[in-house]
């Protein structure tokens, strides 16, 4: 990746861009006002005289709005016209006063996306890519073949979008639509009433953009709408409507209403659609006659006979009529291939289109050549090949077509997810008390945060929230892939998308827009789509030079047939009725430089990866691009945290006894007192097991509830006193220390639950060990499974956690791991994973993305489990949507599919040229008699490229092995 600027790009760049912008015009839209706001530090500022200054210097520049400078924060918000003045000459400015300028962006980074047309191969994609980070300002430029789109990274302040647009259609030569700015998922499209005058729409700007939280306004005059970008934290869609229809004053009463925008990508793919079909229908109108006028009539006689007839000298009605109906074909319905090749070449390069418009060019001027000897010539007799140039351009007509369907089809998964979350939801007004005052129906982009929102049974939840009221099951599948419904009750999370299944609930609008979970699915597949495999470059390195290589094949293949029979080394009869060598050597150069197309090649990945992405999705297994998708496949071993990876992650007490004469009640109740102000996992669950005993026991004391002299000790336990008495809650480690003598009867009980993969809890009160708790972490149901399918499929299987090594070597016994390394921090982890790596092994790591992101980033494959809506994504290379350790199983399994479909997708791309090439070069010919026409050959080199987008889509069909495994059971 080519980098413009002095600065490298940093990751990850989904930033908002801070515009304001209205278009004005009767036709199309013009940048009326953009103002953009620059956030710095100003250093030296110590009373109001340093700030009137410097609002002073700034506030006489042209194309600054507004200034504003706080003392106390030394900060300094200036609002300015990028058009008119750049964010440097601001900094030139404050420095000029004397005072120095912190903090200062360096860079602004926006991003876009768009729609590119005409896109045949790889050589297309890379010369994309190629033009676009030649523009001055653009940081980083991903271009997607399968998808036919661009994802460009850039800096507003140095170039915009329609420079962009310009440079892949001026210097690149395709077609190209923006598709979104900035993040459109925090965005309100809205229908305008009630407008009167253009005095209206300066109001309603003026007006959104005082508002706080609106950081984006565009109006379209000709059609009275409106697009706005917003903060979800600040403000919502309904707060905006609002204080438009309050803009209005007097008689002005203005209107807004939700509307939605029309779908850029599916549009943009029934337009493909549409104008191939068509191409396709009436490049047959004309290929068809001149079809039957050149291969059918002729062999029935009498029928044809009528097209010998001799019009001037030896130019007859068919071949006049054959020129007639091809010459549409060539010049008009084929105006593509001249477009593609000129722009392919003006940058010094060559793809598909350049051996089309060889082939058909060579076949139709030969023809011409032949046509103009038999209008001069009394005597002459030639063959035309006009039927050769039109058929070829209707069958890669036929198969781009066929192309575009099928690709359609690789984002069905993509789509199936978009549709997911509901169009209305039941939004609930309540009383100071949580009374119900008011239900109303609203439009789901409506919802804002901190919204109650009623979900009745069988409907879908429209964004993610907490449970307020009511128990109910919820079917996640649609999300995580778990098939069983689960309970959801006060507190706990719901996720947008999904089906309430049988109780009625009312939950908190916690996560909306581009913030819900299912938003962050469709944007991670979205960049998964678009990303390359490693496997890709492949694909790239061939097409340099396979284009000019072909060529030349064409042409000495065109030597080898020509030469000879111009110098009889082969017998004449193997060249056709009225047909010279030249002519015959000709049909042969035109099949190879046809046949070869690489269009096949370059869908060979891209489609496989959109597939599995997609796929992955649906299954719960979010794999962020080709290159996790692709190094997934090569893991050989798999390292397991333990607490909520290999175990549920929720300790639990089971069982506690007394060493002591103290009384179980009064055992708990100061065991409570000392642990209720730990935050320790195990603490909480010791304090919950003490809670539970004495509400069973009846026993309700509150007597040493407040615990003195309260003391953390890290890794071992507490201390305090409570009342006269000092107590001490910890492990082993805090009794040797405080020099507590622990008895045989101890002892036992410590190695015996340790065995267990159990940690005691000791509790000594004066000096003396009075009793312990026994606490576990449940392992995972299926987890010794999950262990035992990867060590069938040849990875083994690491445990490195930071507890001890006892503990750890019975949960490892538990679910059949060998190897474990215990009480290792999360840096240590990370230690571990390289060691793994330097032994020559590909490693991936499983854990909860959050204490285990040092060793998540320094794996081969980061996996993320436990994933929801608070998902460890910039860690994780691949993040499984719920705590189910088979989906460790599934990601390496897709992968492998994935990785195995790829490569044969390469074997049919590079089948039909290795086999192709050879055959419509004539190899076959001298032996069989059997070869390939160019028409013929055009058919296959279009079945190619359909045969590959096929064979990806039956990754669609892919089941969990683990799922099939219990099924075979």
């Amino acid at each position: 990746m080519e980098i413009n600027g002095k600065d490298d790009l940093k990751s990850p760049l989904l930033q908002h861009p801070n515009d304001v912008v209205i278009t004005v015009s009767p036709s199309d839209q013009i940048l009326l006002k953009k103002i953009r706001t620059l956030v710095f530090k100003v250093v030296g500022i110590t009373c109001s005289s340093c700030v009137a200054s410097i609002e002073a210097a700034l506030g006489k520049l042209d194309g600054v709005h507004s200034v504003a400078v706080s003392v106390l924060q030394g900060q300094a918000v200036v609002k300015y016209v990028p058009e008119v003045i750049t964010a440097k000459m601001i900094k030139e400015a404050v420095e000029d006063t004397g005072f120095d300028v912190a903090e200062f962006p360096e860079q602004d980074i926006a991003m876009c996306r768009l729609k590119i047309k005409g896109m045949a191969c790889t050589s297309c994609s890379e010369s994309v890519e190629r033009a676009l980070r030649m523009v001055d300002g653009v940081k980083k430029a991903v271009v997607g073949l399968a998808l036919g789109e661009a994802k460009i990274h850039f800096d507003p302040n140095v170039t915009n979008t329609d420079r962009i647009i310009e440079a892949v259609e001026e210097d690149a030569g395709f077609g190209a639509d923006l598709i979104s700015y900035g993040n459109d998922l925090n965005k309100v499209y809205l229908q305008l009433g009630g407008i009167s005058s253009p005095l209206d729409f300066t109001i309603i700007q003026d007006s959104l953009q005082s508002l706080d939280g609106v950081n984006h306004v565009e109006i379209d005059v000709d059609e009275h709408k409106v697009t706005i970008g917003y903060e979800p934290d600040i403000i919502g869609p309904r707060s905006i409507i609002q204080h438009i229809q309050k803009a209005g004053t007097g008689p002005n009463t203005y209107e807004a209403t939700l509307f939605t925008p029309p779908r850029g990508g599916e549009t943009e793919r029934q337009h493909e659609i549409l104008m191939y079909r068509n191409q396709f229908l009436w490049s047959c109108l004309f290929s068809v006659p001149v079809f039957v006028f050149s291969m059918v009539l002729p062999m029935l006689p009498p029928y044809g006979n009528w097209l010998d007839y001799k019009v001037i000298n030896m130019l007859d009605v068919g071949m006049l009529l054959r020129w007639i109906l091809c010459t549409p074909v060539q010049f008009i319905i084929g105006k593509r291939f001249y477009a593609g090749s000129y722009h392919a070449l003006r940058r010094k390069s060559a793809n598909m289109d350049v051996l089309v418009a060889l082939g058909t060019n060579a076949a139709y001027f030969y023809s011409i050549y032949t046509m103009i000897k038999a209008l001069t010539s009394d005597s002459f007799e030639g063959q035309d090949f006009f039927e050769t140039s039109s058929m070829l351009i209707s069958f890669i007509l036929l198969g781009k077509y066929l192309e575009v369907l099928a690709k359609g089809k690789t984002s069905d998964a993509l789509a199936k997810l978009t549709e997911l979350a509901p169009d209305v939801a039941c939004l609930l007004t309540l009383d100071a008390e949580g009374n119900v005052i008011s239900e109303t129906e609203i439009d789901t982009k409506l919802i804002e945060k901190n919204d109650i929102l009623k979900i009745v049974p069988g409907s879908k939840i429209p964004v993610d929230g907490i449970v307020t009221d009511g128990e109910s099951y919820v079917n996640e599948s649609m999300i995580t892939g778990e098939a069983l419904p689960v309970t959801k009750k006060l507190g706990d999370k719901v996720i947008g998308g999904t089906v309430n299944e049988n109780g009625y609930i009312r939950i908190k609008a916690t996560h909306v827009g581009s913030e819900t979970a299912l938003s962050q699915i469709v944007e991670l597949v979205e960049a998964a789509q678009l990303a390359k495999a490693p496997v890709q470059k492949l694909a790239d390195q061939i097409s340099k030079f396979f284009v000019p290589t072909v060529v030349l094949v064409s042409f000495a293949t065109w030597l080898g047939w020509f030469i000879p029979g111009q110098a009889g080394l082969y017998p004449r009869v193997w060249i056709p009725t009225a047909m010279d060598a030249f002519e015959f050597a000709l049909q042969f150069a035109i099949s190879v430089l046809v046949v070869a197309c690489p269009c096949a090649l370059g869908l060979a990945t891209p489609t496989a990866v959109m597939v599995a992405t997609g796929k992955g999705a649906s299954l719960g297994v979010l794999i962020k691009g080709g290159n996790a998708l692709e190094n997934a496949h090569k893991v050989k071993t798999v390292v397991f945290d333990k607490t909520g990876t290999l175990t549920v992650g929720k300790p639990a007490v089971v069982s506690a006894v007394l060493f002591s004469d103290v009384s179980m009640e009064d055992f708990c109740d100061m065991t409570i007192a000392a642990e209720t102000n730990s935050e320790h996992p195990i603490a909480k669950a010791v304090v919950e097991h003490a809670k539970m005993f004495r509400q069973n026991n009846g026993s309700h004391n509150d007597l040493f509830t407040e615990v003195k002299d309260f003391k953390v000790h890290p890794g071992a336990g507490v201390s305090g006193k409570i009342g006269e008495r000092a107590i001490l809650v910890g492990n082993k480690r805090l009794m040797h220390l405080s020099s507590v003598p622990l008895g045989i009867e101890v002892d036992k009980y410590v190695s015996e639950n340790e065995n267990l993969a159990r940690t005691c809890v000791l509790v000594a009160i004066e000096g003396r060990a009075a009793g312990a708790f026994a606490v576990t972490d449940p392992v995972k149901p299926g987890a010794a499974l999950v262990i035992s399918h990867l060590r069938s499929m040849g990875i083994s299987s690491v445990m490195v956690t930071g507890d001890n090594l006892s503990t750890a070597t019975a949960i490892a016994n538990q679910v059949g791991i060998d190897k474990v390394f215990a009480e290792t921090d999360p840096l240590g982890k990370a230690d571990k994973i390289k060691e793994l790596q330097l032994q020559g092994t590909s490693v991936a790591m499983v854990g909860d993305g959050i204490n285990d992101s040092p060793a998540l980033v320094a794996a081969d494959v980061g996996m993320a489990i436990g994933a929801g809506t608070d998902v460890a994504i910039e860690a994780a290379d691949i993040v499984l949507m719920k705590s189910n350790l088979e989906d460790v199983v599934t990601a390496i399994d897709l992968s492998r599919k994935t990785m195995s479909r790829i490569r044969t997708n390469y074997v049919w791309a590079l089948g039909y040229n290795v086999l192709g090439m050879p055959i419509a070069a004539g190899v076959l010919y001298p032996f069989t008699g059997i070869r390939l026409p160019p028409w013929l050959a055009g058919a296959c080199m279009a079945a190619s490229s359909i045969s590959v987008v096929c064979s990806s889509l039956l990754l669609q069909y892919y089941k969990k092995p683990l799922h099939a495994y219990k099924e075979s059971r």
